[in-house]
């Protein structure tokens, strides 16, 4: 939990795959072994305060694209049933088609029944997982990640999307590319996240960040499918507001 935390949670997305997007707060990544990532700090342990948080942020939703991402740090899973229920609400509400969820390997087989939830109400979810890279080794041993799985067709059975974690110590352009190109291949977005400077041990490589912008961007930024985030508030949320 982070005291003094205050991010923009709410914002809205007008390019390529256009849609609101809410940050939202749960009990807080349940994996928490990732080398990379501390975003698992925005969390707390009293549902009624997370509750109260979310709803504040589901209220500012429009329907204005009749498409909805819900983030928190981790999985929808940890997100209370009653911010669940009011996230179907909006839905109803606001005429919200499609809704966008994430989800840790480790929770994979709770999808299907977030999928027939909302379908009950005509709403079409899809699910992203934080693969990083396809990279099996590299992922499990240097990132500890928790997929353990050679097969992206096993990883994409369970969800529709992927985020990539680019601009480490190991990677090469043919590497990143090659991982762009698989995510493509096997889920129906690929969302590219350029690493950012945190506690944790695993830290940006300047060197590989400017062979990404060299040799990747390029090839990539226009491309409808693929979101590419050089700062990890590009999309209008995280960050500090005053």
């Amino acid at each position: 939990m982070l005291e003094g935390f205050n991010p923009n949670r709410y914002a809205v997305i007008g390019e390529k795959n256009k849609r609101e997007i809410v940050m939202l707060r749960g009990r807080g990544c349940a994996w928490r072994r990732c080398r990379f990532c501390d975003y698992h700090l925005d969390c707390d342990p009293d549902d009624s305060l997370n509750l109260e948080l979310n709803l504040a942020q589901l209220r500012r939703v429009t329907g204005v694209h009749r498409k909805l991402e819900v983030i928190n740090s981790g999985s929808f899973v940890e997100l209370d049933p009653e911010t669940i229920e009011a996230i179907k609400g909006v839905c109803r509400e606001r005429g919200i088609r499609e809704v966008h969820f994430e989800c840790h390997w480790m929770y994979r087989h709770s999808v299907a029944p977030l999928r027939a939830c909302f379908g009950g109400i005509g709403v079409e979810v899809k699910v992203k997982i934080g693969v990083e890279t396809f990279d099996t080794f590299f992922r499990e041993s240097y990132l500890g990640k928790g997929i353990p799985v050679d097969d992206p067709a096993e990883i994409a059975a369970y969800f529709d999307e992927c985020c990539l974690l680019q601009g480490i110590p190991g990677q090469t352009a043919a590497s990143m590319r090659r991982d762009i190109e698989t995510g493509l291949a096997y889920f129906q977005r690929v969302c590219v996240n350029i690493m950012q400077e945190n506690g944790k041990p695993v830290k940006p490589d300047l060197r590989v960040i400017a062979a990404f912008v060299r040799e990747v961007y390029p090839l990539y930024i226009g491309d409808g499918r693929v979101d590419i985030l050089m700062e990890n508030t590009a999309f209008g949320v995280g960050g500090v507001t005053t």
